[in-house]
């Protein structure tokens, strides 16, 4: 596999990003602090914020992280490579949000509009896949991203398809004027850089996806963004939408960081819009090597209206949240066999990066077979009350 360098992981002009995180030490009292990365050391920060979605409310946010002056955690690369073993060793990342809900939108994106339409027509079966994905380019065109959502045009090309058999709910919510929002993972179960992602045992077919994520406090402004890992079981959400859940949230599932980077002069709602987003997933055991690029400029609905469409008078989020804005990349290249398309091998190792962010890692294992999720709020705040 490709050796990572500080580089590789931290953002391109890391001398001008405001990056926050949170990082586990052991000790008296063990458990997560908050930190920020400045002249290559790890400085904590608790001190401005209990919980990382505290610090997020903060008015002077960026003030207070500008001149932090805590006590250093150690060099950036120690965690880095302290965050990459099995298991970890304090300090080490975590991902970089706690308290606040984690949020995802599906179906932001041409290309995995398509795919999501062949999921549901292949009904979790990975060998109908190549078949049906030159059915429906034949039938809706290969590029459906410059119609916008809820359109005129958006509707008329519903009809048509409505009465040619060839309409999906996924049609719906890529195309129509709702955008698809749901729960990821619950507060506190997202994992970080380094730590392994999780595959339910019961799936076959599945793959990465890689997003943008933006964190939001609870006024429904974008405080910063990061990178996340949206793990997807395309077997079980193409036998039943229904299933979404189990599609979507099982242990270790939902990778998010390395850091959350804040918005400054430097990086704001305007460079996540221009953002191109690259994955990378490298075989342990076959040598398999998948590579590719896709732009945030290609997305169908706009940043700041799924931020709308998630929090307003309609819903409220007191702790803020992360939101997932949707995958612009479906690994299809052929893995184990012609037209079988890609499904993950345990061991793979997935790097998702943009220049602006840095780069997230992490290795692919099974659910059932990686350290189980126990810290939870109740635990959280026994440490906070204990510190």
């Amino acid at each position: 596999m490709q050796p990572l360098s500080l580089p590789d992981v931290l953002p391109a002009d890391v001398e001008n990003a405001l990056l926050v995180g949170r990082v586990w030490l052991d000790g008296q009292h063990p458990g997560p602090v908050l930190a920020t990365v400045q002249n290559g050391q790890v400085i904590d920060i608790t001190e401005f914020g209990p919980t990382m979605a505290d610090l997020l409310e903060r008015d002077d946010l960026l003030d207070v992280v500008k001149r932090a002056e805590g006590v250093s955690l150690g060099r950036l690369e120690t965690l880095l490579a302290n965050s990459q073993m099995s298991p970890p060793q304090a300090p080490y990342l975590l991902a970089p949000c706690d308290v606040q809900a984690v949020k995802a939108c599906g179906v932001t994106f041409a290309v995995s509009l398509l795919e999501r339409v062949i999921e549901e027509q292949a009904g979790g079966d990975s060998a109908r896949a190549a078949e049906l994905r030159d059915n429906l380019q034949a039938l809706i065109g290969k590029d459906l991203s410059k119609i916008k959502p809820g359109s005129e045009e958006a509707m008329s090309l519903k009809k048509a398809l409505q009465s040619r058999g060839g309409w999906s709910q996924y049609m719906e919510v890529g195309i129509g004027p709702d955008a698809e929002v749901f729960t990821k993972a619950q507060p506190l179960s997202s994992v970080g850089f380094g730590t392994p992602v999780g595959l339910h045992p019961s799936s076959k077919w599945n793959n990465p996806e890689p997003e943008i994520v933006l964190a939001v406090d609870s006024r429904g402004q974008v405080r910063g963004a990061t990178l996340g890992n949206d793990v997807n079981l395309r077997d079980v959400e193409g036998r039943s939408a229904l299933l979404l859940g189990k599609a979507k949230d099982n242990n270790a599932s939902c990778s998010i960081g390395p850091f959350i980077r804040l918005f400054d002069d430097h990086f704001d709602i305007d460079s996540v819009r221009n953002c191109q987003v690259s994955l990378r997933i490298e075989g342990e055991d076959d040598d398999f090597l998948l590579q590719g690029e896709s732009d945030m400029r290609e997305i169908s609905r706009d940043p700041l209206d799924l931020v709308s469409q998630t929090i307003g008078d309609h819903h409220q989020y007191p702790d803020g949240f992360m939101l997932f804005l949707g995958t612009m990349f479906s690994p299809i290249q052929d893995r184990d066999g012609e037209g079988q398309g890609f499904t993950h091998h345990l061991g793979d190792r997935v790097t998702i990066a943009t220049p602006a962010l840095g780069a997230l890692v992490n290795s692919v294992g099974r659910s059932d077979q990686l350290p189980p999720w126990t810290y939870g709020i109740r635990e959280l705040m026994r440490h906070l009350a204990r510190r």
